[in-house]
């Protein structure tokens, strides 16, 4: 979860396409899946050239761009589907927040693709872009992978109601199934949560600390790239653009119900995390107390015999008892009565 710079940005005029994101040699692959309620054709890897949809409405045409690091690419895209400036310069800006914007002919929406990885135990973010025009819809990725194979096999298998319904239901499933996907990713960042929680309480160290401040600030990003969702979602259920289609309007309803319940649960981990934190201080502080408990108790049993042992330790001439024969036995003896007593007397006050 790298920050992206965007100091070469800096000055450009609007419109201009620059790559803001990870570098990468992949090459950009090009997929279309075209179908209507009787059947659906699948083409895996197309050139920008043969890009075609049907603009008479009677198909849906999806269009996958799994790769934004080539200009050359996106500006063709551009040009092919009439595509606005400034809508291809978010295009090709990862660290874009989550927005909705109305073009009149085409909707275009940022969304953000989380994946757990747990050999690392971080977030990844991907940047997602949809644009939903009459007919069609372009979706834009940063790399190659995603969550949408369940949606394709229910267009090819002809699943539920996604071949009879538009390209704004097609729009729909994209969102939705990308909003589930983030319950998945929770559910394991709070397991690991938990992991820190009892690690806190238990053992906790310095790689605790580490991990526990890794955690936080995975969560507050995370808030950040899907908190905008909320307005985004509100603004399609405002129903002000015809590309979505009014039955289509109860169904992004329930999206929006899921990115409440997301971000709901997004600050209770981010509040269970400052309470981790605080709980890691305290139990830490226990020890340190517990610690410096048994060496001043320690030292307090042995001022008395340190007294003792400097007094007769001057070896004055005319000091008392130096000449005697028992002198030796009954310092000891003292001393072992002096040490029990105050063994006895903080076991009485129970500081022992």
């Amino acid at each position: 979860m790298a920050r992206k710079s965007r100091k070469k940005k800096i000055g450009v005029s609007p419109g201009s396409l620059i790559y803001v994101g990870d570098k990468t040699d992949e090459p950009v692959k090009i997929s279309v899946i075209t179908y209507n309620e009787h059947q659906a054709s699948d083409a895996a890897e197309v050139s920008v050239d043969e890009l075609l949809h049907d603009k008479n409405g009677e198909s849906v045409t999806w269009i996958n761009v799994s790769g934004i690091h080539k200009m050359e690419v996106i500006e063709k895209i551009g040009k092919r589907f009439h595509l606005h400036p400034l809508l291809l310069e978010d295009i090709v800006n990862t660290q874009h927040r989550a927005k909705i914007d109305d073009y009149e002919d085409y909707l275009f929406a940022v969304l953000k693709m989380i994946f757990w990885e747990p050999d690392s135990g971080q977030l990844q973010f991907e940047h997602v872009c949809i644009i939903l025009g009459s007919g069609f819809l372009i979706s834009f990725q940063e790399r190659e992978g995603d969550v949408f194979e369940s949606v394709r096999e229910r267009i090819q298998k002809g699943k539920g109601r996604i071949r009879k319904s538009g390209a704004g239901y097609l729009a729909y499933t994209l969102v939705d199934t990308i909003v589930d996907h983030y319950f998945l990713v929770l559910e394991q960042l709070g397991d690991e949560i938990e992991g820190l929680q009892q690690e806190a309480l238990e053992r906790p160290t310095q790689k605790t600390l580490a991990a526990i401040h890794a955690a936080r600030h995975q969560v507050v990003y995370l808030r950040k790239s899907i908190w905008p969702m909320r307005e985004m979602i509100n603004s399609l259920l405002r129903g002000e653009s015809g590309l979505i289609e009014g039955y289509v309007l109860i169904y992004l309803q329930d999206v929006y119900d899921h990115v409440i319940q997301v971000i709901d649960t997004i600050e209770t981990y981010r509040d269970l995390l400052a309470g981790i934190l605080e709980c890691y201080m305290s139990t830490v502080s226990l020890k340190m107390n517990e610690t410096m408990k048994v060496l001043t108790v320690m030292a307090t049993l042995f001022i008395p015999l340190t007294f003792f042992a400097g007094v007769y330790g001057m070896n004055f001439r005319f000091m008392p008892e130096l000449e005697w024969q028992y002198g030796y036995p009954v310092f000891w003896a003292v001393a072992a009565a002096v040490f029990v007593s105050m063994v006895i007397w903080f076991k009485t006050r129970k500081w022992l």
